[in-house]
């Protein structure tokens, strides 16, 4: 979420306006999103070798919430926490994991990107006198 959330204060930071803040936001996940969904499972693999060379558990607690969403709501469930509480990077490489097509998961991560970067811009926006105040 921080990694998301941080598009909208730069932007705001920054002096740019709402709609180009939020776009810009919006592209940045996209970026991600794009070169991840052709390295995904690539990524994912590294990513498995490496724990088990460093013996780590392979189920925790989060691996085991992102099992549960993906088998309620599948990749629009996922897309659609993905700027919440994953980041577009690991959202976008579960999705490849779990078998979802490159198409699937741009337009998933997309409507996704654009939702949530207007609701954050929004907030972000929406709530700059309260960060003045305290500063």
């Amino acid at each position: 979420m921080f990694k998301f959330f941080g598009g909208p204060v730069t932007g705001m930071s920054v002096g740019l306006a709402y709609w180009e803040t939020a776009l810009l936001t919006a592209a940045g996940m996209m970026t991600s999103v794009v070169i991840f969904s052709f390295i995904g499972r690539a990524a994912s693999k590294w990513y498995s070798n490496y724990r088990r060379q460093k013996k780590m558990p392979v189920f925790g607690k989060k691996s085991r919430n992102i099992v549960k969403v993906w088998k309620s709501f599948g990749v629009v469930g996922v897309a659609f926490l993905t700027p919440l509480l994953l980041t577009p990077i690991l959202g976008t490489v579960v999705a490849a994991v779990f078998g979802a097509s490159k198409r699937t998961i741009f337009l998933h991560m997309l409507w996704s990107a654009i939702l949530w970067s207007f609701v954050q811009t929004y907030l972000v926006y929406e709530l700059r006198h309260l960060a003045v105040g305290l500063f």
